[in-house]
């Protein structure tokens, strides 16, 4: 899948390992999860039951299935996301994203492209960063 990134800008071209045409994504994914991950929408706080989760396993795309974040990582940040302070290596990419008239840096997955959410340098040690992530963008798999 090819993907262009920037608004306003200049674009930047991006080909993804999982690629599939718009309709399959939409067969495949639930309307939250196509809104979420396929067109950088953002779920309500507070409405992910991963946000809760505790049990000791990995959360992973739910576009491509491919891991993302171990539990270990993961921490209540407070904003109603599921919070983690660091991915597992090569499992995301990061954009900057100019929407809403500020500067965010986007993370999706570096497998099929989706858009998880955002990070941001106020998280815990030892990384400080938060990443910020939608749970429609997500399943959990136990240990």
């Amino acid at each position: 899948m090819k993907r262009l990134f920037g608004g306003g800008h200049d674009a930047v071209e991006e080909t993804y390992r999982v690629a599939m045409p718009e309709d399959a994504w939409r067969e495949k994914l639930t309307p939250a999860q196509f809104q979420v991950l396929r067109k950088h929408g953002t779920e309500r706080a507070g409405t992910s039951p991963l946000n809760a989760e505790k049990r000791d396993g990995v959360f992973a795309c739910a576009g491509c299935g491919k891991d993302l974040f171990p539990a270990s990582t993961k921490f209540e940040s407070g904003t109603g996301w599921p919070s983690f302070w660091e991915p597992l290596e090569g499992a995301v990419g990061t954009t900057e994203d100019r929407n809403f008239f500020m500067t965010r840096v986007e993370v999706h997955c570096a497998d099929c492209g989706g858009h998880l959410g955002h990070v941001f340098p106020d998280g815990p040690r030892p990384t400080g960063l938060r990443y910020c992530m939608n749970g429609a963008a997500m399943e959990f798999k136990l240990a």
